[in-house]
C-alpha cells in the first residue's frame, strides 16, 4: 500500500468527476512534493500574496502578512541586484523572466530559489507581477559536486589540467582576465618515482596531497594553484608591489614545502625542482609563450637537480 507523505489526497466523486477543490488540492500535494509555490504582489499596493511553500522555503511563518522589504532583505547581495533589474524590465515591458536566486532564511540557512515571474497587463501597463518560487538547494548541491569533480584533481583537491587550461592556457594574450597576471612556476616532484617504487602509489598520493596543501598554505595569494601531470603543479601568482623577486619568494618558502611526509613510522623524502616565467610590467603576454618560458626553465632545474629553481629568460 503506498502512503502519501502529505496526508491522504481526496477521493474524486464517481458520479460528476474529480471536483475543483480536489483538484485545487492534488495540485497544492504535488507542488508541495517539489517545493513549488506561488506568489503575487500587487503592483498598486507592493502587496505580496504567497502560498504555504513559499513561506516554508523564506522560513517565515504562514498566518503573517510579509512585506515587500522584508522579502527582499531576505535576498543575497548579488541575487537581489539581479531580481530587481529584472524585476524593473518585466515591468517596463511586460516579458517575463525565470532565475536562480540565493536567498537566507530567518534561522540563517542559505537556500537556491528558481523564481519565475510573469506580468499582468491592463491598458498596456503592468498591474501585477505573479510567478512561482522552488527551492532547488539540492539541485544546485549536486550541479556544485558535479562540478567540482569535473574541475578539481580528486588526490589533491587542487584545479585539474582542464581547469588550468580553460583559465589561462587557452586565453588569449589581450584577454583583460590576465591583464594582472604576474608569474608562472611550474613545479615537478623529483622524488615522485621514488616514493611510488619504494613505498607504493597510497604513499605516492600522500606526497602529492602534502605538497598541494603546502603550496596552497605557503601561497595565500595564487589566483590559481592546479595539478597539471602526474607529478606536475603550476601555480599563477598576480603582479604586487613587493620588491622581492619571485624566486627569492620561493625559495625562501620551499623549506616548508619540501618537509619530509609522515607515513607511518617513516618520513617520506620530498624534492621539487621549479621554473618560473614573469611577464614583464606593463606588457601582455600569450599564455602559450609564458607557459613555454617556465617549462623550459623547469627542465633546466632539473637537469641542474637537487630542487633547483631557475627563471627563464
Amino acid at each position: 500500500m503506498l502512503h502519501s507523505p502529505i496526508g491522504s489526497l481526496p477521493k474524486a466523486d464517481s458520479k460528476t468527476g474529480p471536483t475543483a477543490s480536489s483538484d485545487a488540492m492534488l495540485f497544492a500535494n504535488a507542488a508541495r512534493l517539489i517545493g513549488l509555490g506561488a506568489w503575487s504582489c500587487d503592483l498598486t499596493t507592493q502587496n505580496l500574496s504567497w502560498t504555504e511553500c513559499v513561506f516554508d522555503l523564506f522560513g517565515l511563518p504562514a498566518d503573517r502578512r510579509i512585506d515587500r522589504q522584508e522579502a527582499i532583505s531576505l535576498y543575497c547581495d548579488e541575487s537581489r541586484e539581479t531580481m530587481e533589474r529584472l524585476r524593473a524590465h518585466t515591468i517596463a515591458t511586460g516579458a517575463g523572466f525565470t532565475m536562480d536566486a540565493q536567498i537566507r532564511r530567518t534561522d540563517g540557512e542559505l537556500r537556491w530559489m528558481r523564481l519565475t515571474a510573469a506580468a499582468r497587463m491592463e491598458n498596456g501597463r503592468a498591474v501585477e507581477l505573479f510567478g512561482t518560487k522552488q527551492d532547488v538547494t539540492e539541485e544546485h548541491a549536486r550541479w556544485q559536486r558535479l562540478r567540482h569533480m569535473a574541475e578539481n584533481d580528486p588526490v589533491t583537491g587542487l584545479a585539474n589540467r582542464a581547469l588550468f587550461e580553460m583559465h589561462f592556457l587557452d586565453r588569449q594574450a589581450d584577454d583583460q582576465m590576465l591583464a594582472d597576471l604576474g608569474t608562472l612556476v611550474l613545479f615537478d616532484l623529483d622524488s615522485f618515482k621514488k616514493v611510488n617504487d619504494c613505498w607504493g602509489h597510497v604513499a605516492g598520493d600522500a606526497c602529492l596531497a602534502a605538497f598541494a596543501q603546502r603550496l596552497s598554505e605557503s601561497f595565500p595569494e595564487a589566483r590559481m594553484i592546479a595539478r597539471i601531470g602526474g607529478d606536475e603543479f603550476a601555480m599563477l601568482l598576480n603582479r604586487t608591489g613587493e620588491i622581492e623577486m619571485p624566486d627569492r619568494m620561493l625559495r625562501r618558502r620551499m623549506p616548508h614545502l619540501l618537509t619530509p611526509v609522515p607515513w607511518g613510522r617513516e618520513l617520506l623524502p620530498l624534492s621539487a625542482s621549479a621554473g618560473i616565467a614573469q611577464v614583464p610590467c606593463r606588457v601582455s603576454m600569450d599564455p602559450e609563450v609564458l607557459f613555454v618560458q617556465a617549462d623550459t626553465a623547469l627542465y633546466s632545474a632539473k637537469r641542474k637537480g637537487g630542487g633547483a629553481i631557475m627563471v627563464g629568460a
